[in-house]
């Protein structure tokens, strides 16, 4: 039987990072979570580099890495980059599980990909409000001409005082 290896959710989804457009995560995390050294899980990759094409793995510009470390201070400063960094998506990640077979290895791969899973019903959520907001918008948008009547015609009349009635009969100290 495995030991149970236990992963804060909340800390590893921090370490899902939006990169181009995808959710990624750094070599460098990947390495810390699997308990294995940035350099040797980088030589696993190289090794099996057929098995990580473009939309699986890529490599970080010094700018893309520039701007990740302006987000994150954790992240390496542009002087302390060896190599520049490696980012893995969701499906790179799981072919990591195929390279690097350790037990520890197949628990983080399993939270990590609950950890995407996740994410991506929060994603959804948050694009359904926006739908949703986005109708109502539609909706008060066809009203903005009765809106404008009301406050240029209605209002006005409703804010005038109403003429008063002149009294009949006589006021003393009142001239006519």
């Amino acid at each position: 039987m495995t030991k149970e290896l236990l992963i804060d959710n909340e800390s590893l989804e921090k370490k899902i990072y939006q990169v181009r457009g995808q959710k990624v995560m750094l070599d460098s995390d990947l390495a810390e979570l699997y308990g294995v050294e940035t350099k040797r899980l980088n030589e696993q990759v190289t090794r099996n580099i057929e098995r990580f094409p473009d939309d699986f793995m890529v490599q970080l510009t010094i700018e893309e890495a520039k701007n990740l470390r302006s987000q994150f201070a954790t992240l390496p400063t542009e002087s302390h980059f060896r190599y520049r960094p490696r980012v893995f998506t969701e499906h790179g990640i799981l072919m990591l599980s195929s390279v690097l077979k350790s037990p520890q290895a197949i628990q983080v791969n399993i939270e990590i990909m609950r950890a995407f899973v996740r994410l991506r019903k929060v994603s959804l959520s948050y694009a359904d409000i926006a739908a949703k907001i986005e109708d109502v918008e539609s909706r008060l948008a066809g009203h903005d001409d009765q809106f404008r009547i009301f406050h240029e015609i209605i209002l006005p009349l409703l804010e005038s005082p109403m003429p008063g009635k002149r009294k009949i009969g006589f006021e003393p100290g009142k001239k006519e």
